[in-house]
């Protein structure tokens, strides 16, 4: 969608985009803390996501939770939150004839929560049942679990489960006076904004009722660790495979280097054309797979992951091996990076068509380090990825040695093992 984006900075030091779409029939908010779990004890661990759960609810203008979300949601509006290890999320959408209503009821279950006991009690449940309904994810058990060996800050759903009743109503409420700053706080807000809107907008975050504080929260310093033998988590109910390859280059990539990593992406995992998962699909291994890459403060990782019968996976592994490898010797066809680049540029143009799809283009950059994404560049960098790039990144993924692999189901720990023998040459001697 054509858009203008402006930055604000506050005096209380809170920051934000606003992100001006004409015509626009919606509004949205996301309002951001570096609240997450890392800022707590790990006995505490469920502090911030218990806090995130209260606090869209009672607050002192309507002191009961039920009543706030009739008068949130009565003309349609919609709103949520979410916790993760670093941040916590509060986000709205509605109409544009009610948007100043909703911003002030979003800023007011913000910054007036309540805590009530009873609130608490009822919370503590739900998130609970949350829990037990996640732990039954084997992808997000397995995925959880690789991180704790890994060395990086996680814990699965089921030690959550086990930890979340050494928290008490106080914890949450310290919680959130610790995290709930102006300036540890960071939005993003997208829709039709004309001068008065924009003025309103910029007084309600210069106004907002919280303490300045210290600053935005720093990132944890974490790094992760080699995995010198498989995770291996059986369960005798699951007959396919589950897994999760690592690997991991201990610094943060460049901007031209995520380009050209999410483009070799592309080009392995994400079509049913895709150089692994389309050669597997033709041969009747498996019926999908996944990869992608993400960052820390200080690490970058690019993970494969999939569901497969044990008798299917050693073909797989063959073919994922076989075809990284490729990339490493720079044996692609420029006709295969222009598909990828093609299909790329139109994947970023659908989710640029909705007022939330364009502004979660800039907030998750926004809220990781304070970067304004050149969103109109997308498509020019794209362009721009060369095979010498994809090569280059290729290799530096796999270069630091940094690497681990983890497996969900009834296989045995031997054949846990054999896999991970296979796997092992991509991270052999130094590629030249």
């Amino acid at each position: 969608m054509k858009h203008i984006v402006s930055e604000l900075r506050l005096k209380n030091r809170a920051q934000g985009l606003l992100v001006h779409i004409p015509d626009a029939s919606v509004m949205t908010y996301e309002i951001n803390f570096r609240a997450g779990e890392y800022l707590v004890k790990p006995d505490k661990w469920e502090t911030p996501h218990l806090m995130e759960h209260l606090l869209l609810g009672a607050n002192k203008q309507i002191p009961k939770a039920r009543d706030f979300h009739a008068q949130f949601e009565k003309n349609g509006a919609y709103n949520n939150a979410s916790t993760n290890v670093y941040e916590v999320s509060y986000e709205a959408e509605c109409a544009d004839f009610e948007w100043d209503r909703i911003l002030d009821l979003l800023l007011l279950a913000i910054t007036k929560p309540l805590f009530l006991e009873e609130d608490f009690k009822a919370e503590f449940g739900n998130v609970r049942e949350e829990m037990t309904y996640r732990s039954n994810n084997h992808f997000r058990q397995l995925s959880l679990a690789l991180r704790e060996h890994y060395g990086l800050l996680a814990k699965t759903d089921r030690e959550r489960l086990k930890l979340m009743h050494n928290v008490v109503l106080e914890d949450v409420f310290k919680h959130y006076l610790r995290t709930h700053t102006s300036s540890n706080m960071r939005f993003v807000i997208a829709g039709n904004f004309t001068p008065s809107r924009r003025e309103i907008v910029e007084k309600a975050f210069a106004d907002i009722d919280l303490p300045e504080g210290q600053g935005r929260r720093e990132l944890p310093d974490e790094q992760p660790k080699r995995l010198d033998q498989p995770l291996y988590i059986r369960n005798r109910t699951v007959d396919n495979l589950y897994f999760y390859v690592d690997t991991f280059l201990r610094r943060r990539l460049k901007d031209e280097e995520t380009d050209a990593l999410s483009l070799v992406n592309t080009i392995l995992t994400e079509t049913l054309y895709s150089k692994i998962l389309g050669q597997a699909r033709e041969r009747g291994l498996i019926y999908d797979m996944s990869s992608g890459w993400g960052q820390t403060k200080l690490a970058s990782n690019w993970w494969f992951g999939a569901q497969v019968l044990p008798a299917n996976a050693p073909h797989l592994f063959a073919i994922t091996v076989e075809e990284l490898n490729k990339v490493f010797n720079g044996e692609l066809e420029q006709a295969d990076i222009d598909a990828a680049q093609q299909y790329s540029i139109g994947r970023f143009q659908r989710g640029a068509q909705t007022v939330g799809g364009t502004a979660g283009g800039y907030s998750n950059r926004y809220f990781f380090d304070d970067v304004i994404e050149d969103y109109y560049q997308v498509p020019k960098r794209i362009k721009a990825v060369t095979k010498q790039s994809i090569v280059d990144v290729a290799r530096n993924m796999f270069d630091d040695n940094v690497w681990g692999v983890g497996f969900l189901g009834n296989c045995g720990v031997d054949m846990a093992r054999d896999f991970q023998t296979q796997l092992k040459p991509l991270w052999g001697p130094p590629k030249t």
